[in-house]
């Protein structure tokens, strides 16, 4: 037992003595990893970003908001990412990470074709378009999309009071995140 005790103290020391951080969560490339990693488990933050961004969609109704929730839900479950590089400059790191997702662009631009050139066939019972129609149109053609991209995203942070924070993502790779990125 004694022995044990003294392994514990010298590992604390050496990491006390060499400046090691002993909290490892508090690197550039862990921050990323929480990040994505909140993304895979649904953390409330993202869910709550979600819901707002459905909330401003006016096209959805109640059932569509829920059904549009729940195909994102499990895109999001389904992000795979790796870290490929790190590059910390002082109080100033780039994480550059590849993430797959399902690729959601061509149904999207796919869509817009179809009801332009099917304009009626989004008509209602008054014969006036709807939108409604052609998100319900859209909505359907998301939640058959199986196939995937990868995207190259670099998150860029900075260190404020010995803690690494990762700024703001771009529209664009929030863009690759949501599978909507097209190139």
């Amino acid at each position: 037992m004694k022995k044990f005790i003294i392994y514990i103290v010298t590992v604390i020391l050496v990491f006390a003595l060499c400046g090691c951080d002993m909290n490892m969560d508090n690197t550039p490339t862990k921050k990323v990893e929480n990040l994505l990693t909140k993304y895979q488990s649904l953390d409330d933050d993202v869910l709550e970003d979600l819901d707002n961004t459905l909330k401003k969609d006016t096209s959805l109704d109640d059932e569509m908001r829920e059904e549009y929730r729940d195909f994102m839900k499990k895109h999001y479950e389904d992000l795979v990412y790796e870290i490929k590089d790190e590059t910390v400059d002082g109080d100033v790191a780039t994480v550059t990470a590849e993430i797959t997702v399902r690729d959601y662009s061509d149904v999207v631009t796919n869509a817009a074709a179809y009801r332009l050139d099917n304009e009626d066939e989004f008509n209602d019972e008054s014969g006036n378009y709807s939108d409604s129609l052609f998100t319900k149109y859209r909505l359907d053609k998301l939640k058959e999309v199986e196939d995937t991209v990868t995207y190259t995203i670099e998150f860029n942070l900075t260190k404020e009071k010995d803690e690494w924070k990762v700024e703001q993502l771009s529209e664009e790779d929030m863009s690759k995140i949501n599978g909507l990125y097209a190139n």
